[in-house]
């Protein structure tokens, strides 16, 4: 399953100034870890009686022993710290991600919307944010069964992720209707990713010669202006619901004070 556009769910915290996969982390603390096998076996040679020679001394009469604990030991460690991290990677794309889609689930798009949020009062730029709904779901179920509807929301799918910037992050919010964040787009930059994402849907074939359109509402936040994620997702709400009232399969951009 791909990693979500912008997402860092699969990253652990920073080490030594970069964000790497956890498996490499686990791996690395692995190493560490590996290093306790010798240490240990120096204690236990050290409490039988002085060493001659001191340490140095030790380690060249033990020196095929102790180069098998410490090769073996990292090699073991590393390798189960690696599946480990890589295990962790997995679970927890597969916690914020949506089965059928493979784009994020409501939880993680709303937890990034808020990290954007917190970002945005550091450095004040647009922020677009689009909802989507799948125009006439059931009836496409009623002629296809629930396979034809699960093959519309995964076209919806690939249609936002084909419509998508590198910084964008699209989710699928919940039944038939997705959302979309879009860092630093402004009204027009919003619009033409709208519009991108509406004809990329409008264009995809269904199984059966069925076709499914989406109706998007638009909410854009500019540089600097107080916005909340609940605010902003309600407005493009409002907006979604004028382009259903309007005829569907359109976009509908809201602006702030609009009914």
């Amino acid at each position: 399953m791909e990693t979500p556009a912008g997402d860092d769910a699969d990253r652990a915290p920073r080490l030594l100034g970069r964000r790497l996969p956890r498996r490499w982390v686990y791996a690395a603390a692995g190493c560490v870890l590996a290093l306790g096998a010798p240490a240990g076996l120096l204690a236990v040679r050290c409490l039988q009686g002085p060493p001659e020679g001191g340490l140095r001394g030790l380690i060249a009469a033990d020196l095929p022993a102790f180069a098998y604990i410490s090769v073996s030991t990292l090699a073991v460690f590393a390798a189960f710290g690696f599946v480990l991290g890589r295990q962790a990677d997995e679970l927890l794309r597969s916690l914020a991600t949506d089965a059928l889609t493979g784009l994020l689930n409501r939880r993680a798009f709303l937890e990034r919307l808020d990290q954007e949020h917190e970002r945005s009062r550091r450095y004040p730029q647009p922020l677009s944010v689009l909802l989507l709904d799948v125009d006439r779901l059931k009836a496409i179920n009623d002629r296809g069964g629930h396979a034809a509807g699960d093959s519309a929301l995964r076209a919806i799918g690939d249609a936002i992720r084909g419509g998508l910037r590198a910084t964008d992050i699209g989710c699928r919010f919940g039944g038939d209707e997705f959302a979309v964040m879009a860092p630093e787009a402004d009204e027009a930059a919003a619009r033409v990713l709208a519009e991108r994402i509406r004809s990329l849907a409008e264009g995809m074939r269904l199984p059966g010669g069925l076709r499914a359109t989406v109706s998007l509402g638009v909410a854009c936040a500019g540089p600097g202006e107080g916005w909340t994620p609940p605010g902003i997702v309600e407005r493009a709400d409002r907006a979604l619901y004028e382009a259903k009232r309007a005829g569907r399969n359109r976009v509908v951009l809201e602006r702030e004070g609009s009914s």
